[in-house]
């Protein structure tokens, strides 16, 4: 099944299997539809935790269920031809460890032509190719997103307004997409990060089997409760650096994320790429520059991929001219520490099955190598350098 046949199936099989009511085609109708992922995730180690981005702790070697699993359930009222409001809850595991539900969607759309429309509300923030249904397992073909791309922002959706403009230029189909909002979401327990204001821009162009999307993001970034990152300024500050300090804050900074990307699914070969750069103008929320493709074949039912990512750090790993020895070293240790990004590079490859017209089973396993450091992974023993083996297994599935 391609890319675009499967999205498609995706939206008619949550309208066919939705709780609807059905009256006159300008009366109110209602519909629920859902998607979720059941899997399992392990590791070849215990001196690391492997977890998604947006999670306070992951899984060593004892397979667990929670960094991959999830389950959606999405309401649509549609009022009239012009006005309709939809809502989406999402349970997952989050930054305090724990299961927890969100309302990640909560929003009023006014059509106004056939071209033009206009959302208030809890919007769904596009910043990546797949933004609007990177939580439905069953519409991608890997069972998770790239970690080196996709844990650049946090936080999935803004509370404002946006505006969609969708015009057909003969065989391409171009939709616009620009929003104002802001956001406030968990880090790691009681670490916040915000985003106010917020402004995106949103570019997708399709033509056949063809996508092309461009993406651009700007925000007043601030970084709340870190009990860590406010003990390290007051400690610089308190022993006059003050620069350095400044340098390291993270209220309301200026940030920025700029991304391109494309999909191809042609005659069975599929292709999905993104390439991203982050710059903000704290050195704690670190300039990096990220990217990943992948690479499929559709055998029927069946289709193998493989996946490369990697992600690089742009701007300085250490601060110049800070002490080496003496009192104040390990003052400096902590600074360099907060500057350096989690580098690594994946190497995967896995298997999607379509066993069921609304379900798919999928196994995959990343080589995983972190370089200056522990990368992405949580809770690294001392001395931690080495590659590490993820293994993931799942079904994706809609109703």
């Amino acid at each position: 099944m391609n890319q675009p046949l499967r999205l498609a199936l995706v939206t008619a099989i949550l309208a066919a299997f939705s709780v609807s009511s059905h009256a006159a085609d300008d009366a109110p109708t209602v519909t629920i539809s859902g998607f979720g992922t059941a899997a399992l995730t392990a590791t070849d180690t215990d001196d690391v935790e492997y977890a998604r981005f947006n999670q306070a702790a992951g899984v060593g070697n004892s397979p667990r269920t929670g960094v991959d699993s999830n389950f959606g359930i999405q309401g649509t009222a549609k009022i009239n031809n012009w006005l309709s409001f939809t809502a989406q809850g999402l349970a997952r595991k989050n930054a305090r460890d724990s299961y927890g539900a969100e309302l990640s969607w909560a929003f009023a759309k006014f059509k106004i032509n056939d071209e033009i429309s206009i959302r208030v509300g809890r919007i769904g923030m596009p910043v990546y190719m797949i933004s609007d249904f990177r939580q439905v397992g069953y519409a991608n073909t890997m069972i998770r997103p790239s970690q080196e791309v996709y844990g650049q922002i946090y936080g999935d959706s803004y509370d404002g307004i946006d505006a969609m403009y969708q015009h057909n230029f003969g065989d391409t189909t171009v939709t616009a997409q620009v929003g104002i909002g802001k956001m406030s979401t968990k880090i790691t327990g009681d670490n916040r990060i915000e985003y106010k204001p917020a402004t995106t821009i949103h570019v997708v162009a399709e033509n056949g089997p063809f996508t092309v999307r461009f993406g651009r993001a700007d925000a007043k970034v601030s970084l709340e409760g870190s009990e860590t990152l406010d003990g390290l300024l007051a400690t610089l500050r308190r022993v006059g650096m003050g620069k350095v300090a400044s340098d390291l804050s993270v209220t309301d900074v200026d940030g920025s994320f700029t991304s391109l990307g494309m999909t191809m699914d042609y005659k069975n070969i599929l292709v999905q790429t993104e390439y991203a750069v982050r710059k903000t103008d704290s050195l704690v929320i670190h300039d990096t520059t990220s990217y990943y493709a992948m690479l499929g074949y559709r055998f029927g039912k069946i289709t193998p991929y493989y996946y490369y990512g990697n992600v690089k750090q742009d701007s300085d790993r250490s601060y110049a001219g800070l002490p080496s020895t003496g009192p104040l070293a390990p003052l400096s240790a902590g600074v360099n520490t907060a500057m350096k990004a989690g580098l690594q590079s994946t190497n995967a490859v896995g298997v999607r099955w379509d066993f069921h017209k609304s379900a798919a089973l999928k196994v995959q396993v990343d080589r995983i190598k972190p370089r200056d450091g522990s990368g992405t992974f949580l809770n690294a023993k001392p001395g931690f350098r080495d590659a590490v083996t993820v293994y993931a297994a799942g079904v994706d599935f809609v109703f």
